[in-house]
């Protein structure tokens, strides 16, 4: 088969899910830059040709690490599933001659880039300004209208996002902000081909006024949704819609859902402010997650789009709802051979799934009174879902059995996670309703399991019922 280089970073699907679907089309190489999970080793493992770990480095030096090994292993293609790697991977690809996200792919990376791309092109983006110094900030309230969003230019997962009123605050939160920012690149969770840059540079931006229920047919969800896509050699090809449920402040994800119970025109409204958005930012060949905020009176707004998939399981979303193999299609496509693309962005799909992450917040927002320890084998799972509903761990973004759940940090965003569990039920509505029940039922759950006797061999790290991904 045509060797590939598959560069492992912090983030991403898991490599359980993933490296199959890499395997299925070419050789795998991995050069992980990360430490690699082993609690799920013999289900990826087995797909690699060759495993290296390295030292990342930065900038010209990790785009030369790269480079050397691809032509070692004779790679046809080089691929990240980390929004991490996504710079130094595309730089590499274009010193080799490979396909990849080309030239212009910091415009999908650094927020600030991003937003003054799309603002020269017309594309709907709240008002923002970028923060270099303390004068920044000074600047950027006597424009904007507050409150405002602090966020770092380079983060994921909502990491080091704080809402701000006033000067003060702002000041503040930005020191915070690089303070999560430094503990997240300590954590492999940061930028790897500019790691300073990733921990100081940060915006303020406005905060629209979302209004999902113009939008969604029934309640319970939140007021923006992703397009998932892929661009092939500068085309742009939208493919589905996934949904949300309300974030945590001050913008952390709980729960990502597909399909989303949106009507059909709608779904096309969607789509065409993001391919609006994707084509300004003039990429090559990539995955794209594309993140539009839905407000009153048909409004939108662009958050951001990421020359990568969309985190945590959303290609195994797309996959189970949609039938889309959104690794195995950007493989091929990287390779230069075929791929069937749908005409038009698919609306409707069977069944339902969900990425649910688990925080120490109830279905308010408010953190949890008690921390106790997490423990997937301990909660009666059927009781809390509809009959049919399965829920699995997914291992590799998941605390082992018996850790503390941490506390939930507005600053620290996703990085207060204990664990992420993958849901798939028989219809939308259905698997919202599940996901509910599950964030209000759990704290009791495991506080219940904590406390009651212990009359078993505890549960090894790996064990996962009713299920484990693969």
């Amino acid at each position: 088969m045509t060797p590939i280089l598959f560069v492992y970073a912090k983030g991403g699907p898991p490599l359980e899910y993933a490296v199959p679907r890499i395997a299925a089309h070419a050789e795998v190489h991995v050069l992980a830059l990360a430490s690699l999970p082993r609690s799920t080793e013999p289900v990826w493992l087995p797909g690699c040709a060759s495993v290296t770990t390295a030292l990342p480095g930065e900038g010209v030096e990790l785009v030369d690490l790269i480079c050397s090994h691809a032509r070692r292993v004779g790679a046809a293609a080089v691929l990240t599933l980390s929004e991490y790697a996504v710079v130094a991977v595309a730089h590499a690809s274009l010193r080799l001659g490979l396909r990849g996200a080309g030239e212009r792919v910091a415009g999908a990376r650094d927020k600030r880039l991003m937003r003054r791309i799309w603002r020269d092109a017309g594309v709907p983006v709240p008002g923002f300004a970028e923060i270099h110094a303390p004068q920044d900030i000074a600047t950027a309230f006597e424009t904007l209208r507050p409150p405002l969003l602090l966020k770092a230019a380079w983060s994921a997962g909502s990491t080091a996002h704080l809402t701000v009123w006033n000067e003060q605050q702002a000041e503040e939160g930005w020191k915070t902000g690089r303070t999560v920012m430094e503990a997240s690149s300590a954590q492999g969770y940061a930028e790897l081909h500019a790691a300073d840059e990733g921990v100081s540079d940060f915006l303020l931006e406005e905060i629209v006024t979302g209004e999902a229920s113009g939008w969604f047919d029934g309640a319970g969800w939140g007021d923006y949704v992703s397009v998932e896509g892929i661009v092939a050699d500068g085309r742009y090809h939208p493919l589905c819609i996934t949904g949300r449920m309300p974030t945590i402040a001050p913008f952390t994800e709980r729960a990502s859902l597909a399909p989303a119970a949106l009507p059909i025109a709608l779904q096309r409204r969607i789509e065409e402010v993001s391919r609006a958005a994707v084509d300004a930012l003039g990429l090559d060949t990539c995955a794209t997650h594309t993140e539009i905020k839905l407000g009153a009176d048909g409004a939108m707004w662009l958050i951001e789009t990421a020359a990568r998939f969309g985190g945590v399981m959303t290609t195994r979303q797309v996959e189970t709802v949609f039938g889309l193999d959104m690794i195995g299609m950007l493989v091929c496509q990287l390779l230069g051979r075929e791929v069937a693309y749908p005409e038009r962005m698919l609306t409707e799909g069977q069944g339902a799934a969900g990425s649910l992450v688990v925080l120490a917040v109830d279905p308010e927002g408010q953190p949890w009174t008690e921390l106790p320890a997490w423990d997937f084998g301990a909660v009666d799972w059927p009781a809390l879902v509809a009959p049919g509903t399965r829920v699995e761990l997914v291992r590799e973004h998941s605390l082992p059995p018996g850790s503390p759940v941490p506390p939930y940090e507005e600053a620290g965003g996703a990085n207060s996670m204990a664990a992420l569990c993958f849901l798939s039920a028989a219809t939308g509505p259905e698997l919202l309703a599940d996901c509910g029940r599950i964030i209000a039922a759990l704290p009791n759950a495991l506080t219940a399991a904590t406390a009651a006797p212990t009359t078993a061999s505890p549960l090894p790290a790996d064990r996962s019922t009713p299920g484990s991904t693969a």
